[in-house]
């Protein structure tokens, strides 16, 4: 039986930036020291994350051989590829081989005969070991993972071949 790690990979951006001229940082009386003001002519500054980060699809998953819930983004963070699942992700225990994978097909489940929903080598690409059964977390995505052929996330247990739960993933707009 493989012991699976708990916790989550964080990953932060740093990104210098010069802090904004005592004149320019006023309070509410216009002295010196609070925020910068934000106006249509001064628009806040959006954070590195926010500016580095894009989402390019979502999906929520929906329960296969196991109850399986919570948010799958996939994030193209400064060049960089990652899937992430949401704080609110959580899935069986009983798994003992889990993988995230992505899948060509936009519906597992529904593609997939129960109780098992097994799938079949080549409709898939394992991405890691899931690190932890419960929360937020991430995974790299190799950047010869062609996106476009892949239309759904799912947490897979590869000893029995068993989708423990998918999500399709809609591409952002």
């Amino acid at each position: 039986m493989a012991v699976l790690a708990t916790g989550c990979a964080s990953k932060s951006v740093s990104q210098k930036s010069a802090p904004a001229p005592t004149s320019e940082r006023l309070n509410q009386n216009g002295s010196p020291g609070g925020e910068a003001a934000s106006s249509p002519a001064n628009p806040p500054s959006p954070t590195p994350e926010a500016s580095e980060e894009l989402i390019l699809s979502s999906g929520s998953f929906v329960a296969g051989e196991h109850p399986t819930q919570g948010t799958v983004r996939i994030t193209n963070q400064s060049g960089k590829r990652v899937l992430e699942l949401d704080q609110a992700f959580k899935t069986s225990t009983f798994g003992p081989d889990l993988f995230v994978v992505l899948h060509r097909s936009p519906d597992v489940i529904g593609s997939t005969v129960p109780p098992a929903f097994p799938i079949n080598e080549g409709d898939y690409v394992l991405l890691a070991p899931l690190k932890s059964y419960s929360g937020a977390q991430s995974y790299d995505i190799p950047d010869n993972v062609k996106l476009d052929e892949f239309k759904s996330a799912a947490i897979w247990c590869r000893l029995f071949n068993a989708t423990f739960g998918a999500a399709t993933l809609k591409p952002s707009v």
